[in-house]
């Protein structure tokens, strides 16, 4: 920490560098990174984020948020000896959640409880369940852009919600906003909204763009891609109102500069605001698991770094996993591919033309929190892991070598042949694409060991893996083609303790997990940077200061491979891991069964 403490006449002595400051809100908190040129980190800091839960609905403060974004903001560069002049470019992500604001860009509440503080309806919120399933049964031509189906955390259907239950608030918004597009707002003044918020979440039609991306000033385009008729089919034609004012006019790909760069009043260094200097260029936002995928997608290992400066296909080839709360599964390609149940095509929504499309499993490191904190033996366990100051995660790996041990067992992933896990706890993204799927457990008893736990969690950490396969599998059922040397992941810090593991336990040889069964299986490809999604902000930020003529140009310069995981090549692995994913698909069919029986009774 004594970085912090350096004055600022010691600061201007030094040599100024070029720096680049990327800024990630994710579901708890805050965080800021400085990158340099070549993408390395100097420092990064957090700073946790106020939540409220009532049942499915879940909401934050965008002004709470910003505070903290500011906090984070001041940490970061202390910790990194960063003068606000070495800083060259700024770029937001944040979780796709809602934003609310009246005309002067203050609060409008979105809570039953009419608390103004709570104008942001989180991403995870499942509110909208009905207001999804009204609007899917319509069968809109843009619903084919997302899936087939609208998911209850996608913009309309809370929209939709709002609007029929929250009629003073409807009335008083005066702006919509995804909440890096809001965060951008509130930095530039630039009402402009991203290609990779509007078209991921909102519906916009980003291909209706397709013959500006090459034009010198794009960054104003004019939005031209909404549906009117689908905003007036399901109920939201006031949106519609005023070329779209309320929902964005005006569209940019990410990481084109806003404005006329950071604002005086968002730069100056009071508690509140960033401590940067004015003018500073914002990169157009993107969503955090999007700006994940910006931060590692050209991390190729060092025998590929020829090649994927001048193969555009190549990266086509390429699959990135951006673990957090949730999990994301995003693979890009030349030409759109329909997928059912996987999110897209959409174009330009990360890397710019390029169309993506993007799996997900709404809950993987919350729900490896909710099994962990939820059992009777968890205070002991965490009280074990502070003692020998480690993390739970570490201390329960360690737990299951030991018992592979003590119990001779063949490998470590075969210790939970008798535990099964779906891990739908908060329903099934992709592919089945079901917001009322429900985790399933089988194979307790009346054990509530420490032991017990740690079985409880790897069979949890394999059931997440499985869903992976399942999103894999099925999307090189539908024209994706993802090689055995092909596929990369993202770390982030909920997982970062025990990842190495988890993909140790979980990652099969002979057909893996993200392979057809006739290859031998997918290496992952860790970055060398663990902060994936803040480096992704940062290279927005690079692309708005036009240090790099491009997003795919930054990637290249300031992305870096890691480590390399290598699948098993015992074949008894991946006999067992076949074996516990046939038991996996198996219980979601069991489920959909009892679903039916049980609505016949009621009927």
């Amino acid at each position: 920490m004594a970085a912090s403490t350096i004055t600022s006449a010691e600061a201007d002595s030094s040599p100024l560098r070029s720096v680049f400051l990327g800024v990630d809100v994710g579901t708890g908190s805050a965080r800021a990174g400085v990158f340099d040129e070549n993408g390395k980190l100097l420092g990064s800091s957090s700073s946790p984020i106020q939540i409220w839960k009532d049942g499915d609905c879940v909401e934050q403060s965008s002004t709470d948020i910003w505070h903290a974004i500011c906090a984070a903001v001041k940490s970061a560069c202390a910790l990194a000896n960063v003068a606000s002049k070495e800083v060259k470019g700024l770029g937001f992500a944040a979780t796709c959640s809602l934003v609310a604001v009246d005309a002067d860009g203050s609060p409008v509440t979105v809570s039953w409880s009419g608390d103004s503080r709570r104008n942001v309806i989180v991403w995870m919120d499942h509110r909208a369940v009905e207001q999804a399933e009204r609007i899917n049964s319509r069968n809109s031509p843009v619903l084919q852009y997302c899936g087939g189906s609208l998911s209850p955390e996608m913009q309309p259907p809370k929209l939709l919600w709002v609007k029929e239950n929250l009629q003073e608030s409807w009335s008083m918004v005066f702006r919509w906003m995804d909440l890096s597009d809001w965060l951008s707002y509130r930095a530039t003044g630039d009402d402009t909204r991203s290609l990779c918020t509007t078209v991921c979440k909102w519906t916009y039609l980003g291909h209706a763009h397709m013959q500006q991306v090459n034009e010198k000033d794009s960054r104003d385009m004019e939005a031209c891609g909404w549906d009117d008729d689908f905003w007036e089919e399901i109920g939201l034609g006031d949106l519609v109102d005023g070329h779209h004012a309320k929902i964005g006019r005006s569209v940019a790909f990410p990481g084109h500069p806003l404005g006329s760069g950071l604002t005086p009043s968002a730069a100056k260094a009071r508690n509140s605001e960033l401590g940067l200097e004015a003018g500073i260029p914002v990169g157009t936002s993107l969503i955090d698991a999007h700006a994940g995928g910006v931060g590692v997608m050209e991390s190729v290992p060092q025998l590929d770094s020829e090649a994927k400066d001048c193969d555009k296909e190549a990266i086509c080839h390429r699959m990135v996993l951006v673990c957090g709360t949730s999990t994301c599964h995003m693979a890009i390609s030349r030409s759109k591919l329909f997928i059912p149940g996987v999110w897209g095509p959409f174009w330009s929504a990360m890397v710019p033309e390029y169309w993506l499309t993007e799996g997900g499993q709404s809950a993987t490191g919350a729900l490896l929190d909710h099994v962990i904190e939820n059992h009777v033996a968890s205070p002991h366990l965490a009280n074990r892991a502070a003692s020998r100051n480690i993390s739970v995660f570490e201390l329960l790996n360690k737990m299951l070598e030991t018992m592979m041990l003590d119990l001779k067992r063949p490998f470590l992933a075969a210790l939970t042949e008798d535990i099964h896990v779906l891990p739908d706890f908060h329903g099934n993204r992709s592919p089945i694409a079901d917001p009322k799927s429900k985790g399933m457990v089988c194979g307790f008893t009346l054990d509530t060991s420490e032991k017990q736990l740690a079985l409880l969690y790897l069979a949890t950490v394999q059931g997440i893996a499985y869903g992976t396969r399942h999103i894999v599998e099925h999307c090189n059922a539908h024209g994706h083609n993802f090689p055995p040397h092909k596929c990369y992941t993202y770390e982030r810090t909920r997982i970062h303790s025990s990842i190495n593991m988890i993909l140790k336990l979980t990652w099969p040889g002979g057909g893996c997990a993200a392979c057809p069964k006739e290859r031998k299986g997918c290496p992952i490809i860790l970055p060398r940077e663990s902060e994936s999604v803040l480096l992704g902000a940062a290279i927005l930020g690079a692309v708005g200061a036009r240090k790099f003529s491009s997003l795919n140009e930054a990637m290249r310069a300031m992305n870096a491979a890691g480590q390399v995981i290598h699948p098993s090549q015992d074949p008894k692995v991946k006999k067992f891991h076949d074996a516990k994913y046939r038991i996996f698909q198996e219980l979601y069919e069991q489920q959909l069964s009892h679903r039916s029986i049980m609505a016949q009774a009621l009927t």
